[in-house]
């Protein structure tokens, strides 16, 4: 018996995993004998309420599933910033043969996408401070090194989740819980027992909001752990929190006045886009988990929008969508686009480049795939072209 409701990689890779009238569309054309060859485009229409571009992402992923398949694969490059209208990806073959991979496709590339986006929004708002993703706890465990990847490509600089030491080659940080200080029963105990028993190599951040006065821990944690102290953490729950920004200024300026000015303060706990504005010019450290683990949703959808017939590719599309395969020309710095036929347009001036480009060919991989280190690099050039998000609510 299945012990967690997951998916099995080979029910994703067969198809199992999709919406029934795409298995059933599958077998009236495979009954009817219809094979006809087409394009679908992958592609926004609207963007979430307050959102001026979004990060795609998941794209590692679909061509993990699309690969030896007989479909044809043309993308932008995961971590591309874009804006609602435009193309994303252009899956080219018989539909038969891929019709029941449109439900994975979109829910990988609409979930990473999203997290990734948000991840995005938030470090740029963040700007030179650190931001550290603590959200697993508000996903199914099934999913954390997905949502890890997402996040890390979005931009935060670290995340917390041990397995994606494994799977993704990240080394997970993070401080410890309340829990360890209220078995232990005393605060100090708990910090030099982490000091004593945690890896030389890992930043002492020990958190100081668990029975007394956020000042007052912070203080009693710096004495007790004086030069090791890296810094501390402040998990203020929201019954005790009031403004959190004195909070925070009472505890930089008791450490400083005693001599600690070498200790750093990481603010974690119900941290959004408005909390970053706040804070970040006295914060050296967010630690964000729920506002990037569940983000607003963006919406991507997939339509058929080129038939190939007569030996020609001719447009076609269900009303409400613009017929035509498209390509996205693009200018840097910034999102300076342009959109036109695929293979039919030329950049509209001279240092224009198309984005979309050719991954898998008939189901070979011809395109490399980046790193996720490098992922996040160009996720944050990127970043650095934009202007800061307005932030939401």
């Amino acid at each position: 018996m299945q012990k967690f409701y997951i998916a099995r990689e080979e029910d994703i890779l067969n198809g199992v995993i999709t919406d029934v009238y795409f298995a059933r569309t599958e077998k009236i054309l495979k009954a009817k004998g219809i094979r006809k060859r087409v394009r679908m485009e992958l592609h926004t229409t609207k963007l979430p309420r307050g959102y001026e571009w979004a990060v795609y992402a998941g794209l590692e992923e679909v061509v993990n599933l699309l690969r030896g398949k007989p479909v044809t694969l043309y993308s932008l490059p995961e971590g591309t910033l874009f804006k609602a209208g435009e193309p994303l990806m252009i899956i080219e073959g018989y539909y038969d043969d891929f019709a029941v991979y449109e439900t994975p496709i979109l829910g990988i590339l609409r979930h990473y996408t999203s997290i990734a986006t948000k991840a995005a929004r938030i470090k740029k708002l963040a700007r030179d401070r650190t931001v550290l993703f603590f959200g697993l706890r508000a996903l199914h465990p099934g999913i954390a090194p997905m949502a890890d990847r997402a996040a890390y490509i979005g931009g935060v600089d670290a995340v917390s989740g041990v397995a994606s030491q494994k799977y993704l080659g990240l080394e997970p940080v993070g401080t410890m819980p309340h829990a360890l200080i209220i078995v232990f029963g005393r605060q100090v105990n708990a910090w030099k027992a982490f000091d004593e028993v945690v890896e030389p190599n890992v930043p002492r951040v020990m958190l100081v909001d668990t029975f007394y006065d956020e000042r007052e821990e912070a203080l009693m944690a710096a004495q007790a752990l004086r030069d090791r102290l890296y810094g501390v953490r402040l998990d203020t729950p929201s019954s005790r929190r009031g403004n959190m920004r004195s909070i925070v200024e009472e505890v930089r300026w008791t450490l400083d006045i005693h001599g600690f000015k070498h200790v750093k303060i990481v603010v974690s706990g119900g941290i959004g886009e408005e909390e970053i504005i706040e804070l970040r010019d006295l914060v050296d450290a967010f630690g964000v988990g729920t506002t990037i683990a569940f983000p607003p949703s963006v919406d991507i959808s997939a339509d058929i929008v080129e038939v190939y017939e007569d030996g020609a590719w001719k447009p076609i599309s269900k009303r409400g969508k613009l017929p035509g395969a498209k390509q996205l020309f693009r200018k840097r710095p910034g999102l300076n686009d342009h959109i036109g036929l695929f293979e039919r347009s030329q950049p509209p001036e001279p240092g224009y480049k198309p984005l979309l480009v050719k991954y898998l060919d008939n189901g070979e991989l011809v395109e490399k795939l980046p790193r996720i280190q490098d992922i996040r690099k160009y996720v944050l050039e990127q970043l650095s072209e934009v202007p800061d998000p307005t932030p939401l609510r």
